[in-house]
């Protein structure tokens, strides 16, 4: 007689209001989706602040829509050689700088987070805006933009508003302009994205992928990676030549 599958019952409910959340197409309420999945207020905003620091979801003013991660999953189940070359590197750079990893690139004109790696000691800042919102605001994002043509640049930054997310954000083109013209290939972004939070970004030197390497560590310790920004180097360096390498394949890495 087969026995029947034990189920974690927070696993379930929290898949459930990520489908429902999907099933939407728009922004829906926390009250909504507590009324349809049938929980408790409390347990539904605890299940949805999860999903949110995870990537499933994104929280906007207007309500809840799906993150980036779910579409990063589905489309990297083919799997590869490459994501798995490119996830050494960046659990290499975890381990050196004793920092989150992540990895970024350009694809069809928008910023996309393909990979993070993370661990409970050092675990990944709480990703509530999503990069297509928060490319300004970031360091990833920054050394992304910062490594485009002039015109693109400009054209990226019209297409995007920068929304203000800390009183540390910069929120004119101008000024933003202005930083990317400075930095020496090393972008930081100090507790513009969240506060508490540093983020060091390098851009890939690759001819085949606009992208970029970065870590994120508390904010007083940022200058404990620039002192160490060699390793960011070298990691960036690698990716690079691993997308090279792969024809240029920026399809998203499995997480």
């Amino acid at each position: 007689m087969a026995t029947e599958p034990t189920l974690i019952n927070s696993v379930v409910r929290a898949l459930t209001l990520l489908e429902l959340v999907a099933d939407e197409g728009r922004p829906v309420s926390a009250k909504r989706l507590a009324r349809l999945a049938g929980l408790p207020l409390p347990t539904t905003y605890h299940l949805l602040r999860t999903l949110v620091h995870q990537g499933y979801l994104v929280r906007t003013d207007e309500g809840y829509v799906v993150g980036d991660l779910p579409g990063h999953l589905a489309r990297a189940s083919h799997g590869s050689t490459h994501s798995q070359r490119v996830r050494a590197v960046l659990r290499t750079l975890h381990q050196d700088l004793d920092a989150a990893t992540y990895l970024a690139v350009l694809v069809d004109g928008e910023v996309e987070l393909v990979d993070i790696v993370d661990s409970p000691s050092v675990p990944r800042t709480d990703l509530w805006v999503g990069l297509h919102d928060a490319a300004h605001a970031t360091a990833l994002g920054k050394a992304i933009i910062g490594s485009l043509p002039d015109d693109e640049r400009r054209a990226y930054l019209l297409r995007h508003p920068m929304f203000d997310l800390t009183r540390h954000t910069k929120t004119r083109v101008r000024a933003l302009l202005a930083e990317l013209d400075e930095h020496s290939g090393v972008v930081v972004d100090d507790q513009e994205y969240a506060i508490g939070t540093a983020c060091v970004a390098v851009r890939l030197p690759s001819r085949h992928v606009t992208g970029a390497v970065a870590v994120s560590v508390p904010s007083g310790e940022v200058h404990r990676v620039l002192d160490q920004v060699r390793s960011l180097r070298r990691a960036a360096h690698v990716i690079g030549v691993a997308y090279g390498v792969d024809g240029g394949d920026v399809s998203p890495i499995t997480m």
